[in-house]
């Protein structure tokens, strides 16, 4: 008894503790015990040297009383819980804890909470460079001045947005938004327009890196994509890629048609980056999110609701393709796209419509394998022609007034970058 109270004691003492019983101490983990108990556990066997216990078996059996011979293979409760837990974390340090002096992180796969000092990095500017056409994978010994392109793609997508919402604001406005974005321009809601983060993608392929929504909220993610051995001009690169943030030219043009279509209360739109989300913010309203998960990270929340997934081989050198779970009969097991932006021959997109998780919004996906299918879902759209064959494939007579969620797959022949001639290849309807 006397070894539990000097260990206690010690903990108290501990700094990494005390910042372990601030996060127990707020709303979210009073709410769940689970988690409450799960962060506590694994912070005590941490900080006493005894992260080597930290199995899904031993976490299973000592901080949620299972038995000893249960099985984590067919009970995944650990695993959920560790995935809510590493958002959580992430929420805090987004939020109350923005001024904590010390961040606790749990790495993906792993049951140990890592403990670091919080750092703040002035990053120096790169130097001026002549922009190159994008290319394939490349040495990284001249991959910076490659990327470049991107960035200033990234700066001219970004005043698209500015310019064309503002002479949005002069045009007429008839009489009711075409469905299907009337289920996410309702009128009554707020709807946010989630365009993506063109940096994180270039961080991925240069650090050849599948990456996850749980790595794009720590607020130095992109450490984790820097590639080792890069030179002085390469580092101050891919540091200025880090922090700033820029989108796609593709998405600058679809929140803005998006934006031209609805008719009712404009103030009732916002027009985010992906990096500026939170998870708290997903809790009412409604959302389109633009770009795969590659690009917009916010994806991964939907993307097992699916049947079409962005997959890709090894990140950087292999193309993009849609993988289709349970092809009907006369479908491919995979759509693969375009080589790279820019180039000629066929893209893929999906347009998803479905329930928020909270349900108290819906939220539609726009997702390319290229820019040029991301640009072809929003034009799609647009044009009511497509529309009324998208009801068709669907099914749809009449007025839609009942909530109808689905996924579509298109197909876009593409030249020197402009999506044109798209094509519904298949479609499936999602029960809410």
């Amino acid at each position: 008894m006397l070894e539990a109270v000097e260990v206690e004691d010690a903990l108290k003492e501990d700094a990494r503790w005390q910042l372990i019983e601030r996060i127990l101490a707020t709303g979210p983990f009073q709410k769940s015990a689970r988690l409450r108990e799960l962060l506590r556990y694994m912070s005590e066997r941490t900080i006493h040297g005894h992260a080597q216990e930290l199995t899904e078996h031993n976490i299973g059996t000592a901080a949620f009383g299972k038995a000893w011979d249960y099985s984590p293979v067919e009970d995944s409760s650990v695993r959920v819980h560790a995935r809510q837990l590493r958002l959580k974390l992430h929420e805090y340090f987004d939020g109350e804890g923005r001024e904590e002096s010390m961040i606790v992180e749990i790495p993906k796969g792993a049951y140990t909470p890592v403990f670091r000092e919080t750092k703040h990095v002035v990053v120096e500017p790169p130097p001026v460079a002549q922009p190159l056409n994008p290319v394939k994978p490349i040495p990284r010994s001249v991959f910076s001045y490659s990327i470049l392109h991107w960035i200033l793609t990234g700066i001219l997508a970004a005043g698209c947005v500015f310019l064309s919402l503002r002479v949005h604001d002069t045009q007429p406005q008839s009489a009711a938004t075409p469905w299907p974005l009337s289920a996410v321009f309702d009128g009554s809601n707020k709807t946010h327009i989630v365009i993506a983060d063109t940096n994180y993608g270039m961080l991925r392929i240069i650090g050849e890196r599948e990456g996850s929504l749980e790595e794009y909220l720590q607020q130095d993610f992109g450490r984790n994509f820097k590639p080792a051995h890069m030179n002085e001009r390469e580092t101050r690169i891919v540091n200025y890629i880090s922090s700033s943030n820029l989108t796609s030219y593709a998405d600058a043009m679809v929140a803005t048609t998006l934006s031209n279509l609805v008719l009712g209360n404009r103030g009732l739109i916002s027009v985010r980056s992906a990096r500026d989300l939170r998870l708290r913010d997903l809790e009412e309203g409604n959302y389109v999110f633009v770009g795969s998960p590659g690009s917009n990270p916010w994806v991964f929340l939907f993307q097992n609701r699916l049947n079409f997934q962005e997959a890709e081989g090894v990140v950087g050198e292999s193309m993009k393709y849609f993988a289709n779970k349970q092809p009907a009969p006369g479908e491919q097991k995979t759509y693969q796209g375009l080589e790279f932006t820019g180039s000629t021959g066929e893209d893929y997109a999906t347009i998803s419509l479905l329930p928020a998780g909270n349900g108290r919004g819906t939220v539609l996906i726009l997702q390319g394998l290229q820019q040029e299918g991301t640009e072809a879902a929003g034009l799609f759209l647009a044009d009511e022609t497509s529309r009324e064959r998208l009801k068709q494939a669907l099914n749809i007579h009449g007025s839609v007034s009942k909530p109808i969620y689905f996924e579509a797959l298109i197909r876009t022949r593409a030249v020197a970058g402009a999506p044109n001639a798209t094509s519904i290849i298949s479609t499936r309807l999602i029960q809410p």
